[in-house]
């Protein structure tokens, strides 16, 4: 996997987006990334909302690989409930970890977020929202400027910048990807944040125009099974 550099991204990092926009798996690739350019780094999965496709259900192969994960306090990856460990807030206050905080993907699931606002917003953060123009909720640019403002309003925390993840699982195509990244560079001019990064898997980089190649992020899929795919 090619080792993204992610240095010009905050020590904590909330990715956030719509159900269906790949922001888990966004997630779960992230942090795999990031394990290999830091020791200490976790992955908090803060989505409430949810029952499929959470980044925690990868929590053993993750912390195999020496990444810690926290997120409810119930044990056991089909446990549909609201509770949240006790020890979240761990990584977030220590300044050796590197952290992806894995949100809910609504303006209700980002509600959770309250408890930790103090504290991620004394710190130094990113919040950067997966785009995917396939759904018909941020097919637009208007739809996903609202989108954006619901999220933060709900966290109290700024939107940084944006990830295209436009995809159609394994059918996907670079034109698929090209309608997002308009779409998501649209939505950033408007905000006046950047489009950090431009998702997809492995067998379209080729494709990608030479100007995008610095911000391609690559993405393995971890969270569905293959017949799902």
């Amino acid at each position: 996997m090619r080792v993204v550099n992610t240095i010009k991204d905050k020590r904590i990092r909330i990715i956030c987006g719509h159900y269906g926009s790949g922001k888990s798996e966004f997630s779960v690739n992230y942090i795999k990334n990031l394990k290999k350019n830091y020791d200490k780094v976790a992955l908090i999965d803060l989505d409430v909302v949810n029952p499929y496709f959470r980044s925690r259900e990868k929590a053993e192969e993750l912390e195999n690989e020496g990444i810690r994960v926290i997120s409810s306090s119930i044990k056991g990856s089909n446990a549909d409930l609201p509770s949240l460990a006790g020890d979240i807030n761990v990584p977030i206050l220590d300044k050796s970890y590197e952290v992806v905080i894995d949100l809910g993907g609504d303006s209700v699931g980002a509600r959770v977020l309250g408890r930790y606002r103090e504290d991620i917003a004394n710190d130094s953060y990113d919040m950067l929202v997966v785009l995917n123009a396939n759904r018909p909720e941020t097919h637009t640019p208007q739809q996903a400027i609202t989108y954006i403002k619901s999220i933060e309003e709900s966290a109290g925390l700024k939107v940084t910048g944006i990830v295209n993840n436009t995809h159609l699982l394994k059918s996907t195509t670079i034109e698929d990807v090209m309608r997002g990244q308009k779409l998501a560079e649209e939505v950033a001019q408007e905000l006046g944040i950047d489009v950090r990064y431009t998702a997809c898997m492995e067998r379209l980089a080729d494709e990608l125009p030479e100007e995008l190649k610095d911000r391609y992020f690559p993405i393995g899929m971890h969270l569905r099974k293959e017949w799902m795919s």
